[in-house]
């Protein structure tokens, strides 16, 4: 992954940018540690933290780490000759802070890289799990491990409390406010289940309200995720999204523990939409009931942008819709194919109503994140047996919004004329023999007033008034085009390919 993508991640509180002779976008590939007492084992594109030498005394180091290839450097005190050795070396040169443990730089480092696909994109790493986390709570979010060492955070750019600073840093926080959480229960609760924990404002120990729910693989304790408040009062719906974040981080946690589980598991869900896998198989990995009803919905961004662009975006919605979609079911699947996200929900009661949870996605996503999506609901089946129905319905819907719909999401019931509509033009898109060449010869002028004489049913002053023409200027374009419209058939026809037009 690039240089930029691991400083967006780690940020302010640890390192500084000093030098970056070819950009932010140099490719890195490994964290390594560079100590004066040993050899220097670095390869092109790692990045190289050099401990135990500061000042003169790390100049062969960065400028070694430069001859190797390496991505950037990280040192501890930044002089004016080190910024130019590591100009002259053509290596990009960072400085850490004082307070940072070395240890805790190198963990967070990794754990930015540990997700990283070959390709160098990141899709879905904890760290941007944290960022959509801090949106959807509206506060301030860090992930730590059993051993409250900090895993990831969010950027924020409200006050943060004395505990977090301390925690980011690699540090305890303060000890009488650790004593009281662990009087209060708190940690107890946190290990013990699901339950968010409500954690008061400490004024005089400089510590803000917070919630937080503890990390869990069945009733092993993963870690836990705490959101402080910020300058403004946490959402509304904070505790839930926070419950769903729970979930989709222990998945995260899991996988970075055991990747084939992890790849196993995100192949899931599309190898029972493409008939590869059995339900009751799938139902057995998810802790679902293959006989209770399950729906697909699936969700698609809107706009362009170039590839890198589009992926942070999807990584990002992706992100959203996990926490959504576990907060909601459970055993929810998400996976992404073919450039759209399919959300499989299962366990569901009879007569769910999934599109309040659609919109909300979608709604969240356009004003936290500023990603424009479109999602379409598939219909509720009896029983996970029958949920390619469900896909395919939802796909239908979805290839109808993207080629005519201007709306963000639907279910079939919603739209099913328009839907009905939308395929035959495609077929009719596909085969080009199947037309009628006296309707692809009109001008584009005489094709639109036909289109809406004949959306109007033959009302000529509607259409000439929607045209903004007098009636007698439609009547005349009517006379010259070269077609029957006394036949309902010619209209017919000549309606449909006019849309498709």
């Amino acid at each position: 992954m690039s240089l930029r993508q691991i400083l967006m991640a780690l940020g302010d509180p640890l390192v500084e940018v000093r030098v970056v002779p070819h950009g932010l976008e140099a490719e890195v590939r490994d964290v390594v540690i560079m100590d004066p007492d040993d050899p220097p084992d670095v390869r092109p594109g790692d990045l190289v933290l050099i401990i135990g030498a500061r000042g003169r005394a790390a100049l062969p180091l960065v400028r070694a780490a430069g001859r190797a290839g390496a991505a950037a450097v990280a040192v501890k005190e930044s002089t004016q000759p080190l910024e130019q050795a590591a100009t002259d070396s053509g290596v990009a040169l960072l400085s850490v802070r004082p307070e940072v443990r070395w240890e805790h730089l190198e963990a967070l480092a990794r754990g930015v890289l540990t997700t990283a696909t070959d390709d160098g994109e990141v899709l879905g790493d904890l760290f941007a799990l944290a960022q959509t986390i801090a949106t959807l709570t509206g506060g301030i979010v860090s992930i730590e491990d059993t051993a409250s060492r900090v895993l990831a955070y969010s950027r924020s750019s409200d006050e943060v409390d004395e505990l977090r600073r301390l925690s980011i840093l690699g540090r305890q926080g303060p000890e009488p406010y650790l004593k009281m959480l662990r009087e209060w229960g708190v940690y107890n609760l946190l290990r013990s289940g699901e339950e968010v924990v409500r954690i008061d404002e400490r004024p005089e120990l400089g510590i803000r309200r917070r919630i937080a729910v503890g990390i869990h693989a069945g009733a092993q304790p993963l870690g836990t995720i705490w959101v402080q408040e910020g300058d403004t009062p946490l959402a509304e719906q904070a505790e839930r999204a926070l419950l769903g974040a729970a979930r989709v981080t222990a998945l995260h946690l899991i996988q970075q523990r055991n990747q084939p589980t992890s790849r196993f598991r995100e192949n899931l869900l599309m190898a029972l939409l493409d008939g590869r896998m059995d339900a009751a198989t799938v139902a057995g990995q998810i802790g679902a009931d293959p006989a209770k009803p399950a729906a697909v919905v699936v969700f698609v961004l809107r706009g362009e942008g170039g590839r890198s662009e589009i992926e942070l975006r999807r990584a990002e919605m992706t992100g959203l819709i996990s926490v959504h979609a576990a907060a909601y079911r459970r055993s929810a699947l998400v996976s992404e194919a073919g450039g759209r996200t399919y959300v499989l929900l299962p366990d569901l009661v009879p007569g769910a109503q999934l599109l309040g949870l659609t919109r909300e996605i979608v709604t969240t996503a356009r004003r936290h994140l500023g990603i424009a999506a479109q999602a379409a609901v598939g219909s509720t089946v009896s029983t996970l047996d029958d949920v390619r129905t469900s896909r395919q319905e939802a796909d239908r819907v979805l290839d109808a919004m993207r080629r005519d719909l201007d709306t963000d999401v639907a279910t079939l019931a919603d739209v099913r004329s328009q839907v009905l509509v939308s395929e035959t033009l495609a077929l009719l898109a596909d085969n080009p023999r199947i037309r009628d060449p006296r309707i692809d010869a009109l001008d584009p002028e005489l094709a639109k007033t036909l289109l809406v004489w004949l959306d109007a049913q033959g009302d000529v002053r509607a259409a000439a008034e929607q045209l903004h023409v007098h009636p007698n200027t439609l009547r005349y374009r009517l006379k010259r085009i070269d077609l029957d419209l006394n036949d309902p058939l010619v209209r017919l026809f000549a309606q449909l390919q006019l849309r498709m037009r």
